[in-house]
């Protein structure tokens, strides 16, 4: 075995401090050589999870070009606030490193294009930390579709809920210049992006309505889409549920019905003439990290690439026309 990957984490929050736990699990692939992080009190927590696996804190950097300057790093991953990601990832990518990125990938279309390009110009790898594309139960979802196991897909019908507004008032999430939306463009963007991953073709038109329900960005959301195939799509969202984070995606087609979720959590089928759906077995997975880990060594094609990235953004915009226009259809 060679030896351990070199990466820096990038932005120490919660959602970072949940990778590091996952990431303390793979030592033997994974050596976590630093942090960047400007709050100390983020960084403080950061560091308590390597103490309590009985191991020393990586030091922390909090000036990203110094760090990238000073540290001998391989891959960089980057958890920050979502108006950061694209500045983050270039000056990554410019340095050489391999780049696995929070998502939603960046705020617009035109960065997404910028990293495309970047990514394309430096030969480096970048790729978006969705866990349902990064999932073995969305790939095996999209080869039974894809070989037409389970027949012509028809219809797509998709929700995700959580307490997302009362559970993120007065922190970024709700300041539209840092998020770059509400609801639907954070836990959401999940939602978007493996429904997408799933029919395996464009929108091409949509029709949507959003409510901030009285926050600085929407918390609920509903949309209906129509596929380039003609199959038609559902998705909603509701961020002002009861105390709660779950999703559920149905897939259906001639054959068979699949259930799945938005962040791979699942896989279940639905065959005609079953009065239930079973369980799908797919390998055991470590989450996003260990996914990226095998794409860059070539053991898996990258499931998860920055256009993706495009691909969402260009979705979210003509949502948010859309619901601009009071549901007024809008093309893709």
């Amino acid at each position: 075995m060679g030896k351990p990957v070199r990466t820096a984490i990038i932005g120490s929050g919660g959602m970072a401090r949940y990778h590091i736990r996952q990431m303390l699990k793979q030592a033997d692939t994974t050596q976590i050589a630093a942090i960047c992080e400007p709050s100390e009190k983020s960084y403080a927590a950061a560091a308590e999870i390597f103490r309590q696996a009985g191991l020393e804190p990586p030091p922390n950097q909090p000036d990203l070009d110094r760090l990238l300057k000073d540290t001998p790093l391989d891959t960089a991953f980057i958890i920050t606030p979502h108006v950061y990601h694209h500045a983050q990832t270039l000056a990554c990518l410019e340095k050489g490193l391999d780049v696995l990125l929070e998502k939603p990938m960046v705020m617009n279309a035109s960065e997404a294009r910028s990293l495309i390009e970047t990514r394309d110009r430096t030969g480096k790898l970048l790729v978006v930390a969705f866990p349902g594309s990064l999932s073995p139960q969305i790939r095996t979802a999209v080869q039974m579709l894809r070989s037409g196991q389970v027949g012509r897909l028809l219809s797509i019908s998709a929700t995700v809920w959580q307490d997302w507004g009362p559970g993120t008032v007065g922190t970024w999430r709700q300041q539209p210049e840092i998020a770059g939306g509400g609801f639907l463009f954070d836990t959401g963007a999940h939602m978007l992006n493996t429904v997408v991953d799933l029919a395996g073709e464009d929108f091409v038109e949509v029709a949507a309505w959003m409510d901030n329900f009285g926050r600085p960005v929407e918390t609920l959301a509903a949309v209906i889409g129509r596929l380039k195939s003609g199959a038609l799509v559902t998705l909603h969202g509701c961020g002002e549920a009861i105390p709660s984070c779950n999703s559920d995606i149905r897939v259906f087609c001639s054959k068979a019905i699949l259930q799945t979720g938005i962040w791979g959590e699942t896989l279940k089928l639905q065959r005609a003439g079953s009065r239930v759906a079973r369980k799908v077995q797919v390998p055991a997975s470590l989450g996003v990290w260990e996914q990226f880990l095998a794409v860059r060594s070539g053991e898996l094609a990258n499931p998860c690439p920055p256009e993706v990235g495009l691909r969402m953004a260009k979705l979210y915009d003509a949502i948010k026309k859309s619901a601009g226009q009071q549901g007024q259809p809008v093309e893709c």
